[in-house]
């Protein structure tokens, strides 16, 4: 057995070896720092690989980042001013290559039903709002019965999903993509048989909460004293979470300068995520074709029968038209999606020139009294709280937890003086509600960016400078979502220059 197990570590040292010297970083097989050498049982077994390339996760594409112009290029129609004009620079990520589709909601939908079983409030919180499509004056109740579940929408973009639900499902998809990664490495057997809180989930995978089923070619441990291991995060095995993009990223992507520009040379700005400022191809071959779906104007959803212009009456296949520059398609018309920012009227002049967010609310891990990390909940996942303010009070760079209101509702902010001692919430509606009774503004912290048109739209809302917002809880037959992912490492893509 001794034998064996020295043989065993020779072996993946050798490997180790002839992978790193094969990577990227050459000859980084010895600490720059201390001189001691990296992947070898010999001097405890530390690892570090150099040359570390993120994997595309499924259905992404890479978006490349850079500075732009973020913000309205179409004329204010509506004079409402949300959204000047303002440079800013988003870090690379990967996008959606298309929207959210029915058949993959239904996925989402069927594991649930089969892993929470036991908690049917799960798949009822899940479902989506069929209901999203009737009118008083018309008649949809074929959508309302046939839209989601039937196969011929399965390629159709998922809808009647409010912002919780499509958070929910990026969080669902990361952990099947990871577990996937596992599986495909050897690391973990398929376990179709999981239940209730022994389902696969990445954090609690990380942290020693979860076990599965262990796999025929485990992740060898370079601890003499240790045959195997779970992956680690610094091993770049996993892939960082599928999330909801900010709003600008979602309009940088939308965008797609990349076509329009020659060494930081920008040739012109787009109106619509193609040239021109017209909204109808202007190839010779499609002369006249519409580029996305949307309303042409009252009443016409599709144009006429023999000739059916944009070939959707409501909303359409999610690989329609073509891709944009960065080969994203219907990042213009089809469905609206969500982002992951919070609305505000004028947050163009507080959020940061680099990677502008609003929304953070700044948690932590729940930890025991020994300063562990404490056990999952009834559904696998870890458990978070918020930061405690008092924990933060000596911070420089942020001092609340929930910056959702900053500087826009938050009592510095507020003109009315009595609004000092309350919480942010409270100041937020003290800033934006009415104050005789009556319903004041729709704004509060629960109310989300949405942006990019849909088939009920007419030609403004195409433009990716447009914003508009709803509560987080609500949802419309002309809203969807696509998921994003951070990128992590170099800008650019591996062998770039």
């Amino acid at each position: 057995m001794k034998f064996k197990t020295k043989f065993f570590h020779i072996a993946l040292t050798l490997g180790v070896v002839a992978m790193t010297s094969c990577s990227k970083g050459g000859s980084g097989n010895v600490s720059s720092a201390t001189g001691w050498e990296y992947n070898t049982p010999d001097n405890g077994g530390f690892e570090y690989y150099a040359g570390y390339e993120q994997e595309i996760g499924p259905g992404l594409r890479f978006i490349e980042g850079g500075t732009f112009i973020m913000g309205r290029v179409e004329q204010d129609v509506l004079y409402d001013w949300n959204n000047v004009p303002r440079r800013v620079t988003v870090p690379s990520f990967y996008m959606d290559e298309t929207e959210v589709r029915n058949v993959d909601y239904r996925e989402y939908l069927y594991w649930i039903n089969r892993v929470f079983i036991d908690y049917p409030e799960v798949y009822k919180k899940a479902l989506p709002d069929t209901l999203v499509w009737r009118r008083p004056l018309a008649y949809n109740e074929p959508m309302v019965e046939n839209y989601l579940r039937h196969t011929a929408y399965s390629e159709y973009p998922v809808v009647g999903v409010n912002w919780l639900q499509a958070a929910d499902f990026c969080q669902w998809r990361t952990d099947r993509v990871n577990e996937k990664i596992l599986i495909d490495r050897g690391i973990l057997e398929l376990d179709v048989n999981q239940q209730g809180e022994n389902n696969f989930n990445t954090e609690a995978y990380l942290l020693g909460q979860y076990d599965g089923i262990a796999g025929k070619r485990p992740m060898p441990d370079l601890d003499p004293n240790k045959d195997s291991r779970r992956v680690r995060w610094e091993d770049g095995i996993l892939l960082p979470r599928y999330r909801l993009p900010t709003e600008a990223e979602w309009e940088y992507a939308a965008l797609g300068l990349i076509g329009n520009s020659q060494e930081e040379r920008m040739t012109n700005r787009r109106i619509y995520p193609w040239d021109g400022h017209i909204t109808r191809n202007a190839d010779q071959k499609e002369r006249g074709r519409m580029m996305a779906n949307f309303v042409r104007g009252k009443g016409d959803y599709m144009g006429m029968a023999g000739d059916l212009n944009d070939k959707g009456d409501i909303t359409v296949d999610v690989h329609s038209y073509y891709p944009n520059d960065y080969g994203l398609y219907c990042m213009a018309g089809n469905v609206n999606e969500w982002v992951a920012d919070i609305y505000r009227p004028l947050s163009f002049d507080e959020v940061d020139e680099f990677s502008p967010f609003r929304g953070n609310e700044f948690k932590t891990k729940v930890l025991d009294e020994e300063g562990y990390v404490v056990e999952k909940d009834s559904l696998g996942r870890i458990k978070y709280r918020s930061e405690n303010d008092k924990d933060i009070l000596d911070r420089k760079n942020y001092r609340t937890s929930d910056n959702r209101n900053f500087g826009d509702g938050d009592a510095q902010s507020n003109i009315n003086p009595a609004s000092e001692w309350l919480d942010n919430e409270q100041s937020t509606s003290d800033m934006y509600g009415a104050h005789d009774g009556t319903m004041g503004s729709l704004v509060s912290d629960r109310t989300r960016v949405y942006k990019g048109g849909s088939w009920r739209d007419r030609a403004y809302w195409l433009s990716p400078g447009t914003r508009r917002y709803l509560d987080e809880r609500e949802a419309r037959d002309d809203l969807g979502f696509r998921c994003a992912m951070t990128r992590v490492g170099s800008p650019e893509t591996y062998g770039k220059k």
